[in-house]
């Protein structure tokens, strides 16, 4: 390493607390101990205001192990799915994990000083980060974790969701979560809800939509959420809320994204790499992924340099991009041609197929088989608006949060 570990300097400083940064420094600690790290956090706290979920299917044996210790929710019995046309329970085993158990089991894991919270990186270099007064960070080697940031590299729609902790005045009996229920009215765009049964007495409910713009009317979502509980006679007190709004990647050009984003000997992981499954928005299982590969690649060359380490990620990166091609493609059929209250038709057929395709499609592992099946049979989506919608370009997705409008 070119900075020798101490008081002023560490051997790896990751930029960005969350799911990407937090897993990197986790495998990295297990793996190479000997290695000084830093983990730079703007918020008070590890890991913000957010819940990731997974399949179990999604992870490798190494990436089970990896998020082993943390706490978080189980359900052995499946999923179901709701639509208009039916309901299905696939037997999939499910996970979610809190930011706030997340971050808590951060500061237990790592060695004490590694988490650095409440303070801002100013710029990055290959041998440093810049804190604020002046204040420098110098490192052997730099990982900038933050997350999606607006381009007009990139295009295609957004996921906007808005979602509430609960803790229900009565057991509400449910057994297992409802990744999706589409039978709820049909907006702007695609739209359901989405329900963990976290406890007897508590639940966590998001309402979710795919749309156009990355507006975010927070007043109308939480109206909705509302009378989404009513109907099902959940009454109770709000633990917790949060909001997203994510990119739903269609196309663009990737390598110029790249280098829009480069600073020279500066790795960069997570979402703000392209580190996504382009249509779910599911970023779990590639932190996973990442996190292992960064902690086997100094594991297996010590010294390992951050520019060498940058090059790894940015092939990573690319890599991955090709291979999510088809999610691409299957988003940009999704808001390019069906109307948007017609959207549920297209994950309305997805669910009827083989439940191990299903699976492999959320992993981003779908064969050619799966790929030849989804896009087989009587399309979803009128073929002459499929046409112009492989044709044509969706937005860029330069907008992003300078769109985004909370209206409580």
């Amino acid at each position: 390493m070119s900075s020798a570990p101490g008081s002023n300097g560490c051997d790896v400083a990751i930029v960005g607390g969350g799911l990407a940064g937090g897993l990197i420094a986790l495998a990295l600690a297990t793996r190479c101990p000997q290695l000084h790290l830093r983990v730079i956090e703007e918020g008070a706290r590890a890991g913000g205001n957010h819940r990731w979920s997974w399949f179990a299917s999604d992870l490798n044996a190494a990436g089970t192990k990896l998020v082993a210790p943390l706490r978080k929710a189980e359900w052995q019995a499946g999923y179901e799915v709701d639509f208009p046309r039916f309901r299905r329970v696939l037997d999939t085993r499910y996970r979610s994990l809190a930011s706030h158990d997340f971050a808590a089991h951060l500061a237990a894991a790592l060695p004490a000083g590694t988490l650095v919270t409440g303070k801002r990186a100013e710029a990055v270099a290959a041998d440093g980060v810049m804190l604020p007064g002046g204040e420098r960070l110098p490192a052997g080697a730099v990982i900038d974790c933050r997350g999606f940031r607006p381009t007009r590299h990139l295009r295609g729609g957004w996921q906007v969701f808005l979602g509430r902790h609960l803790r229900v005045d009565r057991p509400h009996g449910l057994t297992r979560p409802t990744i999706m229920d589409a039978r709820v009215d049909q907006t702007d765009g695609y739209r359901f809800v989405y329900v963990l049964p976290l406890a007897a007495d508590e639940l966590f409910i998001e309402d979710t939509y795919y749309q156009d713009s990355p507006v975010l009317d927070r007043a109308l979502l939480s109206a909705r959420l509302d009378a989404y509980a009513a109907a099902h006679g959940w009454t109770g007190t709000m633990l917790a809320e949060e909001t997203g709004v994510l990119p739903v990647i269609t196309g663009g050009d990737f390598a110029a994204w790249q280098a829009e984003s480069r600073v020279p000997g500066v790795a960069r992981a997570g979402a703000g790499a392209g580190f996504v499954h382009p249509l779910t928005s599911y970023t779990l299982p590639f932190a996973v992924e990442t996190a292992l590969a960064v902690a086997d690649a100094f594991a297996q060359t010590p010294g390992l340099t951050g520019t060498a380490l940058a090059d790894l990620l940015e092939r990573r990166g690319r890599e991955h991009w090709q291979a999510m091609g088809f999610y691409r493609l299957l988003g940009t059929m999704l808001f390019g041609a069906a109307d948007p209250a017609e959207r549920y038709r297209v994950f309305e057929r997805f669910y009827t197929l083989k439940p191990s395709l299903v699976e492999r499609f959320y992993a981003g592992r779908s064969t050619w088989t799966d790929k030849a099946r989804v896009l087989s049979g009587r399309p979803p989506v009128p073929v002459a608006a499929a046409v112009r919608a492989l044709a044509g370009n969706r937005p860029r997705l330069y907008l992003g949060a300078q769109q985004q409008r909370d209206s409580a």
